[in-house]
């Protein structure tokens, strides 16, 4: 998956280089993907990303003009296109349908930028003005910061096969974590299923520089959103269509072609109908069986046809079944874990979905996410 990679410490150039070249190799699954590193020798900071083509992330590492600011982002930001028209027009300089905007969004708020952001993303942020850098990440941590702390210095990166690749001390399971997977489904209190090997909390901007300890912060607390005014039933249908309405069309901006995932579910169906793409424009898909159409099947292609849409069914039958072996066992390692072999039914209609369209729009908690 796409992400980032990074080791803070005083240890010499070359053992750190070397580590961060072989975590960053981890994070590649895929031809397509490219990838980078980035080192400030002076700050301690030896970092790297692997991103696909083409994509919002892919502009790494982003500097200002005067070159004193950098950026390394994963994932994505909506954020409204007049607000990012305001930037260049206030003379920051700065590419098209990319995150190249968000350093300049840092130049002029400071890290209060993180507040603004929308969507689910990770990221470094080095200020050599101030000598400093920020590690940061969403404001619910749906974009995973893994992280260990030793004698030698800080490792963090967005997959912990990477720790555990260059961290031989973290190869053991976490008890306690293995028993809250079979008990609660998911490890609590921002550990991981390794020993020794945390996630970054919720909401973090935290702050490094030399000769200092790290300041552990946050800039959103989730009763923030969560503690608002209740509302009625007729100011939540309001709210929500204009909420909608204005939004929805951000998922759209990009350089790559759009899919939707479309079933017989009400969200993805909401999707079609407000996105407003010209007729043939956005093509849909939905998973299907070998012998019979679903009724996610039938509703979807209805939906489509009506929208004026294509769509095609993308059938799990005989050939994912030749494949389960290697996709079951793929689905674990990729997720860390975090998946079970169920996982191998995903890898299996994502390739073939990513033939359709490279970008996959879907109605799963509102989220975009890249096949």
């Amino acid at each position: 998956m796409p992400g980032i990679v990074g080791i803070v410490s005083q240890r010499p150039s070359e053992q750190c280089y070397a580590l961060v070249k072989s975590m960053v190799k981890c994070l590649i699954h895929e031809p397509f993907y490219t990838d980078g590193t980035y080192i400030n020798e002076k700050l301690g900071l030896w970092s790297g990303w692997a991103c696909h083509e083409e994509t919002f992330g892919d502009c790494l590492p982003i500097w200002n003009e005067k070159k004193d600011i950098c950026l390394l982002f994963s994932g994505e930001d909506f954020a409204d296109q007049t607000e990012i028209d305001a930037l260049r027009m206030r003379g920051h300089e700065f590419g098209l349908d990319d995150a190249s905007y968000l350093v300049h969004l840092y130049e002029e708020m400071g890290c209060e930028f993180l507040e603004k952001l929308n969507g689910w993303f990770s990221g470094v942020l080095l200020d050599l003005r101030e000598q400093k850098f920020v590690l940061f990440n969403d404001r619910y941590g749906v974009n995973r910061l893994y992280f260990h702390e030793d004698a030698h210095g800080f490792y963090f990166s967005s997959e912990a096969k990477a720790l555990l690749k260059i961290l031989p001390a973290t190869r053991q399971l976490n008890l306690r974590s293995l028993g809250e997977v079979f008990c609660c489904e998911a490890v609590l209190e921002n550990r991981s299923l390794f020993s020794g090997i945390s996630l970054l909390p919720a909401g973090s901007s935290w702050v490094f520089s030399p000769a200092a300890p790290v300041k552990k912060k946050t800039y959103f607390k989730p009763n923030a959103w969560e503690g608002q005014p209740e509302l009625s039933g007729t100011q939540f249908y309001e709210k929500l269509k204009e909420t909608w309405t204005r939004i929805l069309p951000r998922y759209f901006r990009g350089k790559q072609p759009v899919g939707l995932s479309l079933t017989g579910g009400v969200d993805s169906r909401m999707v079609l109908a407000c996105a407003s793409r010209p007729p043939g424009t956005l093509p849909c898909y939905t998973w299907g069986g070998k012998y019979r159409d679903c009724a996610d099947v039938k509703i979807a292609r209805r939906t489509a046809k009506i929208c004026q849409q294509p769509h095609q069914t993308i059938l799990v039958g005989v050939d994912f079944l030749s494949q389960f072996p290697d996709l079951a066992e793929r689905a674990v390692y990729i997720s860390d874990g975090t998946m079970d072999v169920t996982g191998s039914i995903d890898l299996f209609v994502q390739r073939l979905a990513r033939q359709i369209a490279p970008v996959r729009l879907s109605g799963v908690c509102g989220g975009v996410e890249k096949s």
